[in-house]
């Protein structure tokens, strides 16, 4: 794990300047994101490694840095096929934040890729002693998926018999 004020040694932009480019954070000013930094940790993970699996319990976002992610998914003959590749300032798991459902697809690297990630639990502490901050990254959330679920409904329709 690599907290905030190691990532600065590594990287050359600072956590925070990355942070504003991640849409669901597009809202918050430097100061604050200076402070959400303090709740997240930088992972690497290799080409061919697993974030997570479809149905294991989820309590984490993560925000793609740098690299790429294929998000698998079982299709209706049990077989797993890429539904998307997520690339730099993709978010994966945002889902993870709100309810404590299981993962709904799983996600593996294609290539070695850098994360940011945001647990479950640094987010209540966010949400409690920084809670505007926290409502703003709520309305973020709530942005993405709305947009996500726009995008299926369309995928969907493409895919359904028209009325009679």
């Amino acid at each position: 794990m690599v907290t905030a004020s190691k990532w600065r040694t590594i990287m050359s932009e600072s956590l925070a300047d990355y942070l504003g480019q991640v849409p669901i954070f597009s809202n918050l000013t430097l100061p604050e994101l200076q402070t959400i930094e303090k709740y997240m940790f930088f992972n690497k993970v290799e080409v061919g490694e697993f974030v997570f699996k479809e149905g294991e319990k989820g309590d984490y976002v993560c925000f793609v840095m740098h690299g790429a992610l294929d998000v698998i998914k079982l299709n209706q003959h049990a077989k797993p096929v890429v539904i998307t590749t997520l690339a730099k300032g993709s978010s994966i798991g945002e889902m993870a934040l709100i309810d404590k459902l299981t993962r709904s697809a799983s996600v593996r690297a294609c290539t070695t890729s850098g994360l940011i990630v945001l647990t479950r639990k640094g987010f209540e502490m966010i949400l409690k002693l920084h809670p505007e901050i926290g409502i703003k990254i709520l309305k973020g959330i709530s942005s993405l998926l709305s947009i996500n679920l726009r995008k299926t409904s369309d995928k969907l329709a493409e895919f359904m018999p028209p009325l009679a």
